[in-house]
Parts: C-alpha cells; structure tokens; sequence
C-alpha cells in the first residue's frame, strides 16, 4: 500500500496523457510527470487514490537517450509544453502512440497509426497567444496557469519559445502601460481589477492585432496605451477590446469595440486570404495547417460533384478549399462573428457554391438531413470534446459515403469513431500532423468510409394496368 511522502525507486514503464510518465508500484499505477520511459528514478509520492496514485521525482538514477534540457526556464512550473524535455522526434513518436493506443483502448479499434508530420522548427510556430493578467509583488504579470490550477507562472524575459515574437512585445508593452498608468489587473477572488486576458494574432508577415479582455467597457489612459503598443511594435494592424463581466473562465464572450486600427487581421493560407476576427477561430500553426488541410481534401476524393458539409467550420478556411473542387459547399458554425469572417472571406477570394449557416451544428445538421440535404463528404473538424451524439446519427442517417475528421483531441477521436463504426462505417486512413509542436497535443486527420455492405439502395416499382 503506498502512502503520501512515500520514497521509493520505479521504473517508469510508459506513457500516460500529456506525456506523463507511468509506473507500476505493487501494481498500482503511479503517475509521474517529466519522466520518460525505459527510466528509473527515486520518485516521492505526493497524492494516492484507490487505484492509483500521482508521484514526484526527487532523483533521477538512470536517464534516457530521449532525454534533453528543457530549453524553456519556466517549463517545469508552467507544464504547457509538456514535452521539452524529450528530443523532438521522441515527442513525435510519443503522439503517434497515443493516437494508436486511444483508439485501440478507448473505440476498440485496431488501427495502425503512421509516423507524425513534424516541423523542421518547432519553435515560435504560434500565431496565436492569449495570456491571463495578475498582479504579483505589486506589479502585473502575464503567464499562464500551472497545471490543475489558477497560479500564474509569469512568461520568461525573453517571452514564449513557442510563441511569435509579436506576442512578446505586445505582452510587454500591456505591462509597462499597466504599471506606469496604475491599470489594475482583475482579481478572481475579490472580482476586482480591470484587465483579465490579453490575446495576440499574428499574420505571416509580422501584422498583429492585439485584444484587451476587461472587465470595463472602456479603458483609462487610451492614448498612452495605443501610443506604448504601436512603439513597442511596429507591426500592430489593430488594437481591441472586449468587455467581459462574466466572472468564470469564458474569455472571449463580450462586446468587442476597437480602440485603435482594424478589428480583423488578413492571413493567408493556401494561396487563400482569409479575414480573422479577434473571436473567430483560426488554427495556430500556419505551417502545419497547410499540411494538414492538405491531407484532408486528399482524403475527400472529390471530383467535382459533390455536396459536403463542413461542420465546425470557424471562419471559412477549409470550406473556402474544399469549394474549389465540390459543386457545392455548407459551412456550419455557430461563433456569429466567425461567419460574417467566412462570408467576406468567400466574397474576398471570388469563390461561389458555398454557404454558411450560423449555429450548433448538433442542431443544423439533423435539420438539413431531416429537409432531404445527401452530403456525399461530412468534414468534421470540432472542439477538443468531439461531437454530439447527433450529429455522427444525422451522418449515418443519411448515409454520406466518406466523412474526414480533422481532431485535436485524441480521447474525442476514438470515442468517436467507434460510435460511427458501430452505425456502419470503417477507418480507411489515418494521418496525424504536429500542430502543437512540445507540447502533448497533436491534430489527426481521418478518413471513415461507409461499408458497402451498409449502403441500401430504395427501389420503387410502379405497375401499370392494361
């Protein structure tokens, strides 16, 4: 039986979620992060459950191959890049593994899982940061909450390794201007303070938009915050703010207003220009989403006459894609703002034969289906919980021959699939591509294809009398 400050030696035998590293002590399981497998280590153990327990490494007596620094000061206090501390090509193999033992264990699946897509540089790939505001020793700090917990570990001098530098200097100009104009952060325990977040995106050309979070509907000292951020960067398309007075954990969810420049920032991807809006989402590697897009219109096999739906479709970025080769396109997505993005965005690209319906797509794809909508191609690219129920039953209803599923959560894919399998489908392909380069997070592209032996075909015969 272990006990809480229990010491004692283990063999960490495999990995866990998030790359945490799996023991097995008198055959219990005993988590342990930062520890690889193949390693022994004096471990100490810090919490135990009945089936389980969570454990701490005091010393470690014989390391891995795959073992490196940490390159990141703050890594082991922040835990966002759960994987620093194992060579690249380790990490990659690590979430190829996940992937395949997922869906084995969780969807009952047994699928073979191919080498990750990797970076050739998987540093400052982000062209997205979003960083909560506190107030420490007197002064406000940006960073980001320690694992299973609302203590902010401040950003290292020199910023994010994995963000964009943009988002450094915009982050460190926010505080300069904070501690010169005594702007108060906001304080979850008191609901007092003024700034919550601030959220940077960056185009490939360095343009950024910046969008306070506050619990105000105005700023003090606009002009001295407008004129602190265009110094400190030169690059700045747009400086917003959203007033959110919620006091859970929802960011962006409030009424935006722009106190200097352009509210929306122009990416391009795939030879496409997109117009992104500070509450629209957008993936965050452009690098990789190229590759990853890619692969998902390769999977479709479209030749030009088909209908496909796109559900979860943010601002239009795939539906735009997948336009070129279909007769017709349906994006579905339920952030207003993200499909006012998607319609001007089709408008700015010239292309026809898509639409976008605004809503949940649990709620809109049954009640296409139910109104005689046959997709020939189901895209479903969904938040890290999966999809509702309803919406994998309103594809098989309506018997769409091949659905891609672009997941950033592994656990969601399996459960997933295995629902889709059980109403008559099969995984044909699989793919997974490293979108979230150091941290334990990878994106999966995957190709189910309705059984043949599932597809009924209606035969109507009409008699004629003499």
């Amino acid at each position: 039986m272990l006990t809480k400050n229990q010491i004692t030696e283990a063999l960490c035998e495999s990995f866990g979620s998030d790359a945490v590293g799996v023991c097995r002590i008198d055959g219990i399981a005993v988590f342990v992060p930062g520890l690889l497998p193949g390693e022994l280590a004096r471990i100490r153990i810090v919490k135990t459950e009945k089936r389980y327990a969570f454990g701490r490494v005091e010393a470690l007596l014989e390391p891995s191959e795959d073992r490196r620094e940490p390159p990141c000061p703050v890594y082991r206090r922040c835990g966002g890049c759960s994987c620093q501390h194992m060579r690249y090509e380790a990490s990659l193999e690590y979430k190829r593994s996940q992937v395949q033992e997922l869906l084995r264990r969780v969807g009952g699946l047994s699928v073979t899982v191919p080498p990750v897509l990797g970076m050739e540089q998987p540093l400052h790939y982000r062209n997205k940061g979003t960083y909560p505001v506190s107030l420490q020793n007197g002064r406000p700090v940006c960073g980001f909450y320690a694992p299973r917990s609302h203590d902010l570990v401040p950003l290292p001098e020199d910023g994010c390794l994995i963000q964009r530098e943009e988002s450094s200097a915009a982050v460190r100009a926010l505080l300069a201007w904070m501690q010169d104009c005594s702007v108060a952060p906001y304080d979850e325990r008191t609901r007092t303070g003024l700034i919550r977040h601030i959220m940077t995106r960056t185009a490939k050309d360095g343009r950024t938009v910046v969008t306070l979070v506050s619990t105000a509907a105005s700023l003090p000292h606009t002009a001295e915050l407008v004129r602190g951020m265009r110094s400190a960067l030169p690059s700045l398309a747009g400086l917003c703010l959203i007033h959110n007075p919620r006091t859970d954990n929802v960011i962006l969810d409030g009424r935006l207003s722009v106190l200097w420049g352009s509210p929306t920032l122009e990416m391009t991807l795939c030879g496409l220009r997109f117009s992104v809006s500070p509450q629209a989402f957008f993936q965050v590697n452009p690098a990789q989403t190229e590759r990853l897009f890619g692969l998902a219109l390769d999977f479709a096999e479209l030749t030009g006459r088909e209908t496909v739906c796109d559900c979860y479709c943010g601002a239009g970025t795939i539906s735009l894609l997948l336009a070129a080769h279909a007769a017709r396109v349906i994006g579905i997505e339920v952030v207003p703002q993200a499909i006012e993005n998607a319609k001007a965005n089709a408008k700015t690209n010239g292309i026809c034969g898509v639409e976008f319906l605004c809503g949940r797509t649990e709620d809109i794809l049954p009640r296409l289906v139910e109104g005689g909508v046959r997709p020939d191609v189901v895209l479903l690219d969904p938040p890290r919980k999966g999809c509702e129920a309803s919406v994998l039953h309103a594809i098989s209803q309506a018997q769409v021959p091949r659905i891609v599923y672009i997941s950033c959560g592994a656990p969601a894919l399996a459960r997933d699939a295995a629902l889709l399998c059980a109403e008559g489908y099969r995984v044909e392909r699989i793919q997974c591509v490293d979108m979230f380069c150091l941290t334990g997070d990878v994106e999966t592209v995957t190709l189910l294809s309705r059984r043949k032996d599932e597809l009924r075909v209606q035969v109507t015969m009409t008699c004629k009398s003499d």
